[in-house]
């Protein structure tokens, strides 16, 4: 039935870039209706094969070759359920339904609406179904039978990937990935059809918000499963698979921040396209990545003929986007021009080159492996240390841009305006520094750090109490009271100003990546190391069998100046299903200061353990700036609340 689907959606899917393509060229609203039926139909269809795959996994249908591959009997329901997403064909399929499930939204929310657009829209999200249903068809089959007699057992699920970020972190990226769709689709529309106005950006604000924040809660997830799964002690390696993901996120935020200066003051028109485009590019770009093997990455898949049409897609969206874009690019002359560089428009603008410089330093050190190769047939690598020194620069200059554009009016800002609204945040950017030298901090770039993080939060705090004191002067309201009133009337720009917050705390988690400190010690039972405050005890070793694997599990009492504060379990696995190298299962115990962390790196029969443990400094930050801008983004996107009516007895009273 899956497969059946999938061969049905395929024509389906071209039939409505077809009739779209007739509607909008002909302005025949018959075969427009078509086309939304194709998008309702090619999703239930699509739907239809996901259902079936997932049913078997559930199952246990190792009679599928993806199945096989990726699961058996002794995998729990948790991670049967995410191996539908662990391999090649599978996670294609789940954007596949993604972009089938987006589409149909977009089509049924702005029914009615966007009348000159939504053909063009459909037009182009149809013709990227056609691309993923050709890869899901002819390509890579998720419904591939083993030939042969029926396999007793799956070869069971990577080890490494038993865990639970392998239930949140893909599907947060793919969400994030496959929705950037909805703005290049949307830019592409306004084009197509001849419109000069932001409708477009408009009718695609809250898709964009909430594909960079499903983009951003992915990178976020994945660093964290990195910090708990690996035992290597980090959360970022500047992997090539990991700086695809970050580099649309990066293009994305700045095209937020630019399209609020299209919208206030017209400009930027054809930046924000440009933006839109290149975001696109690198999600195509990102996915080549991962599944073409050009690259070498610890998290891509091998190398398969997937590559070949990625490649082509990439080259098709570049070409077609700018293509688009230069033929229509009278209607993208800006409405006015910048006539201040004191003003707020010059601080949006500095931090889309800065956006963008970042995102190009990340790139050419992620393709230039590739390059370097095909030019002299050496390998190179590019390491952590190339883009840490690059872009340590490049965030100081964004936290200060984040800082100073709240001070800015918009036109123009005078310098004693300027140097007014200085004096407080300046006056923070000394006492942080000085705080972070008196703490120990002695590497330039933590201390960097710590200080304009100081200056971005207290340019905040000040432009909210002096716009809800000037509020209160003005209506004569008490400051509490002026200041709750101003802060629920705006929302959405203060929410911004909150996922500001959690960027900084970002920022601020990984300052600290220069304080650590580590030890390593081989111990016998009762036996103890120190590593800063902390006295780990050795206590016992235990040998404990399961239906899957063998754990080597240690108990380790910890304690700080003396005062005992709980024990820590690292312990080494043995899976017998897939792989036989031991996988570390790290123990981790925190505060809001910093993390213990503790590997189990070597033991023997005797129970002698050999433990490596890390002091890092500032890590709960990082996962605790997550939570800030899920909060911050919720008030973006919802800034009345969500209000819900109940019903009552008497009429008229909700």
């Amino acid at each position: 039935m899956g497969s059946a689907a999938l061969i049905v959606a395929f024509p389906v899917a071209i039939y409505g870039a077809a009739a779209s393509l007739l509607g909008a060229v002909r302005h025949r609203a018959d075969f427009v209706r078509s086309a939304r039926s194709a998008v309702y139909l090619n999703l239930f269809l699509v739907t239809t094969a996901a259902v079936s795959l997932l049913n078997a996994f559930i199952t246990r249908d190792f009679s599928l070759q993806y199945v096989y591959e990726y699961s058996s009997r002794s995998l729990s329901g948790f991670y049967t359920i995410s191996a539908f997403w662990a391999g090649q064909e599978g996670s294609l399929l789940l954007w596949m339904w993604l972009l089938a499930f987006f589409t149909a939204l977009v089509v049924f929310t702005n029914r009615g609406r966007y009348g000159d657009l939504m053909p063009w829209v459909i037009h182009v999200l149809m013709l990227n179904a056609v691309f993923f249903l050709l890869l899901l068809n002819f390509v890579t089959d998720p419904f591939l039978a083993i030939p042969g007699p029926l396999p007793g057992d799956g070869y069971g699920l990577n080890p490494l990937l038993q865990n639970p970020g392998m239930v949140y972190h893909p599907p947060a990226l793919f969400i994030g990935y496959v929705g950037l769709a909805i703005p290049f689709a949307f830019a592409m529309a306004s084009l197509l059809a001849g419109r000069r106005d932001a409708a477009w950006i408009t009718a695609t604000g809250r898709w964009t918000i909430i594909s960079w924040f499903f983009l951003g809660a992915g990178i976020l997830l994945g660093a964290k499963w990195a910090y708990v799964e690996l035992g290597w002690g980090g959360y970022w390696a500047w992997d090539p698979v990991e700086n695809a993901s970050l580099m649309p996120w990066l293009t994305a935020t700045a095209f937020l921040h630019s399209t609020i200066v299209q919208r206030k003051k017209g400009m930027m028109k054809f930046w924000n396209i440009f933006l839109v485009i290149i975001t696109y590019f690198l999600v195509i770009f990102g996915t080549f990545i991962t599944r073409s093997g050009v690259i070498s990455s610890i998290h891509a898949f091998g190398k398969s003929s997937l590559g070949t049409f990625f490649l082509a897609f990439m080259v098709f969206v570049l070409a077609a986007g700018f293509g688009v874009a230069w033929r229509r690019r009278e209607l993208l002359f800006p409405e006015r021009y910048l006539e201040f560089i004191s003003g707020k428009e010059s601080g949006f603008i500095l931090n889309n080159i800065i956006m963008t410089a970042m995102t190009l330093v990340v790139l050419w050190g992620t393709v230039l492996p590739v390059v370097f190769e095909i030019m002299t047939g050496a390998k190179v690598v590019v390491g952590a240390g190339y883009y840490n020194y690059v872009n340590g620069p490049i965030a100081i200059i964004l936290l200060l841009l984040m800082g100073a554009c709240p001070l800015l009016d918009w036109g123009r800002t005078t310098v004693r305006n300027m140097v007014r609204r200085l004096i407080i945040p300046g006056s923070a950017v000394l006492a942080a520094a000085g705080l972070a030298w008196s703490m120990g901090v002695r590497a330039p770039i933590s201390i960097l750090l710590m200080a304009f993080s100081a200056f971005v939060v207290t340019a905040v705090v000040e432009d909210l109490f002096s716009a809800a004191f000037s509020r209160g002067r003005n209506t004569d309201e008490s400051p509490a009271r002026a200041f709750r009133r101003f802060l629920s009337g705006k929302r959405r720009r203060y929410g911004g100003y909150l996922i500001h917050i959690g960027i900084v705390m970002i920022f601020l988690g990984l300052s600290g990546a220069t304080l650590n400190r580590e030890a390593n010690a081989t111990l016998h039972p009762k036996e103890s190391m120190k590593v800063g405050q902390y006295t780990l005890r050795y206590e016992r070793m235990r040998w404990i069998p399961s239906s899957d694997r063998l754990a080597v599990k240690t108990r380790l009492k910890v304690y700080r100046a003396g005062k005992p504060l709980g024990y820590l379990t690292p312990e080494r696995r043995f899976y017998g299903g897939r792989e036989k190298q031991p996988i570390s299962e790290v123990a981790i115990m925190g505060n809001w200061k910093e993390d213990l962390y503790v590997t189990l790196t070597g033991y023997n029969r005797d129970e002698r353990a050999s433990f490596r443990v890390l002091v890092n400094p500032l890590v709960p930050w990082l996962w605790a700036g997550g939570y800030i801008i899920a909060l911050g983004t919720m008030l973006v996107l919802f800034p009345g609340g969500i209000s819900v009516t109940v019903p009552s007895e008497r009429k008229g009273v909700k």
